[in-house]
């Protein structure tokens, strides 16, 4: 089946998607969103460790059918003489190429960046790996636990004094991949504006996509002296700003940090002369009297039920909300009006849920993409678009080059 592109701002990109796992991919599906046509790779036994990737079920990968949505999927060995061979036939008509091997892999295979270019001038390569193209971690296998780790991101998760912690969710492939979209966007730009351009050569580094999202980090420890740490759920930048337990066991996440907000909340609190307290009067004093602050945030919370108290605060125009869990997203109102969730099209299954096109283009609606495809669905589409015969693919299919 053919993918409608018709509607987004990326149509007419093609992108040929040959990363494995969640940051690469992710990015490819970004674009597909947006209206690229995206074939997805894959090797012809379906080892993706995507595939087993939890959420499974016995016989259908769901991580997998989510994550890589809106592509049409071909199976492939470029490492067989063959299958490089029809890979070079197949790059031409392709803008772009999503990789994320370690550094040199495609070389080894004799698709090196020189021999993808003679073969596509135009072609741009995304290269979304670890820790990027060189230096001495380079050759490092890449994960987003790692990434977080090294980062500085994973140190600033957790209680004060205690264990640094990961989130349950690959967070830092899903960072990596967002800026591997921006990067297939960028040079989309660029051929739009200089049309005679050569393609690039991208080199994107997880960790460093992770590092540019903590960008003040840096300029804090160098200018002022100090390293942030773990606080658990206490902001330690801005003031207050925390989760704190109801009167029946709800958590709920209170910002009042500017000064404004502030006085909104001591009002609610029915408290002022928290605000006119010089403790508290700007964001630096809150923040210098902060656990004072953060206790009686905390002791008047405890008194109220999670309903009373959200509607109090919502009165005074005081920004809170209940922590949700995955139940509550899917029944929130503001959610359902605004079809933040959509049920993607699913030939074994019927339908599945998954996020809405992020951003939305005002009267322009975008399609609603079908699930991920089966290994090598579209071999016979895609490749009989460019001349391969049927025969031709049997033979291919007998030699486990597709």
């Amino acid at each position: 089946m053919s993918i409608d592109t018709t509607n987004g701002p990326l149509r007419g990109l093609r992108i040929l998607d040959m990363g494995t796992v969640v940051a690469a991919p992710f990015a490819s599906s970004l674009c597909a969103d947006l209206g690229a046509e995206v074939v997805k790779l894959e090797l012809p036994d379906g080892s993706d460790p995507l595939r087993f990737l939890a959420p499974v079920e016995p016989e259908h990968a769901l991580y997998w059918k989510v994550l890589n949505r809106g592509k049409r999927g071909i199976s492939l060995d470029v490492r067989k003489p063959q299958g490089r061979a029809l890979f070079l036939q197949l790059i031409e008509d392709f803008d772009v190429l999503v990789e994320n091997f370690r550094p040199g892999t495609l070389d080894r295979w004799g698709l090196d960046f020189a021999t993808l270019q003679a073969h596509n001038p135009r072609l741009s390569v995304l290269r979304l790996t670890g820790f990027g193209q060189d230096g001495p971690y380079a050759n490092r296998p890449g994960f987003a636990r790692i990434f977080e780790a090294m980062s500085g991101l994973a140190n600033l998760t957790g209680e004060e004094g205690g264990s640094p912690l990961h989130i349950n969710f690959p967070l830092g492939d899903s960072v990596a991949g967002l800026f591997g979209a921006f990067s297939i966007a960028a040079v989309a730009a660029e051929r739009a504006r200089y049309p005679d351009a050569p393609g690039r050569d991208v080199d994107l580094s997880a960790t460093e996509a992770l590092l540019r999202v903590l960008e003040p980090l840096p300029v804090e420890r160098e200018r002022t002296g100090t390293e942030r740490a773990r606080s658990g759920a206490r902001a330690t930048y801005t003031a207050p700003s925390n989760i704190y337990r109801t009167k029946d066991g709800v958590w709920i996440t209170i910002v009042g940090s500017s000064d404004a907000t502030f006085r909104r909340l001591c009002a609610a609190m029915g408290e002022q002369e928290l605000a006119n307290d010089a403790r508290f009067a700007s964001n630096p004093q809150r923040m210098a009297h902060l656990r004072e602050l953060d206790d009686r945030i905390a002791d008047w919370c405890a008194r109220h039920a999670q309903a009373e108290l959200c509607s109090l605060l919502d009165s005074h125009s005081v920004p809170c909300c209940k922590v949700y869990s995955i139940d509550d997203v899917l029944e929130d109102p503001h959610f359902k009006a605004r079809g933040a969730l959509v049920r993607l099209p699913d030939p074994a299954l019927g339908s599945l849920p998954a996020p809405a096109t992020v951003p939305r283009f005002k009267g322009s609606p975008m399609s609603v993409p079908r699930t991920g495809p089966d290994v090598g669905e579209h071999n016979a589409e895609i490749y009989g678009a460019i001349g391969v015969s049927a025969e031709e693919l049997a033979r291919l299919r007998s030699l486990q080059v597709i």
